[in-house]
């Protein structure tokens, strides 16, 4: 009888937060494979389990696994786990868990905390549909283009940023999105936990020259439908473009495209009395 894999939730930041079952399954398993192993192992040791552990992360994902699916075939039960979080969440493991779903292998989810429905709730955008959009490419362009693809999504975006990319990401933001509302979260559930929330703009402003710490949750707020974005707000958003530098022309029509609306209306709102 084949043995069975678990999905195992850790804290994200609060060692409170880690459940009793998940700390039954980790002392019970026969190996526990981490992203990290030395992270991991400080996490074992802290709740006084002793279990063999193992790496697996990106480099070496697909010579662990068919290691792990040997042992898994002959008996053992196998832990997964991440350096924070739910696994597989923007992390290894989907290879491993592919595989045993292929081979009718026993996997079992202990579920545990996770950033991005934390950062979703502590944001105080609609919650009620989102999309997850993991960590953004590293390269501008390419960054850039996603965003893109992203104007027009009405649920939620939840992403992951890291806190040295976190101001180009907001402007960004602007420039392919909008000016639309936002939430950065960092260092949740710690001693230090912060959620600075407004318009893209207006968090840039406030965390310009800061040096946020750790890996930091982006909550950015769906494209409203048709009619609901009002004219004044679209104006507004396309002064915003001017003042960074962009024709009025350029910038009607880059706010007129992001919410399908009339260039020609926002242009003549720019250029008319008091503008």
């Amino acid at each position: 009888m084949s043995g069975r894999l678990f999905l195992v939730g850790t804290p994200i930041g609060n060692l409170g937060d880690m459940t009793e079952r998940a700390k039954e399954t980790l002392a019970g398993v026969d190996v526990v494979a981490a992203e990290d192993t030395r992270r991991t192992g400080r996490l074992l040791s802290r709740f006084g389990i002793k279990r063999p552990l193992v790496s697996l992360f990106e480099g070496n994902e697909a010579r662990r696994t068919a290691e792990l699916l040997t042992g898994l075939r002959e008996g053992k039960d196998v832990a997964l786990v991440t350096d924070a979080g739910m696994p597989l969440i923007s992390d290894p493991g989907h290879r491993l868990v592919r595989a045993c779903v292929d081979e009718g292998i026993d996997v079992r989810v202990v579920p545990g905390p996770s950033a991005v429905t934390a950062g979703l709730a502590v944001s105080g955008l609609p919650s009620d549909r989102f999309v997850f959009e993991g960590f953004l490419p590293r390269k501008a362009g390419d960054r850039r283009e996603r965003l893109r693809s992203l104007a027009d999504e009405q649920r939620t975006i939840v992403v992951f940023e890291s806190p040295v990319r976190l101001e180009t990401l907001l402007r960004d933001v602007l420039e392919e999105v909008g000016d639309r509302r936002v939430a950065v979260a960092r260092e949740l559930t710690k001693l230090h936990e912060e959620v600075v929330r407004g318009r893209a703009s207006e968090v840039l402003a406030r965390i310009a020259g800061a040096e946020p710490k750790g890996e930091v949750v982006v909550v950015i707020e769906g494209r409203a439908r048709g009619d609901d974005v009002a004219l004044a707000e679209l104006v507004v958003e396309a002064r915003r473009l001017v003042d960074d530098g962009m024709r009025k022309r350029e910038a009607a029509s880059s706010v007129a495209k992001r919410h399908d609306a009339s260039a020609n209306a926002i242009y003549e709102a720019l250029i008319g009395p008091g503008s």
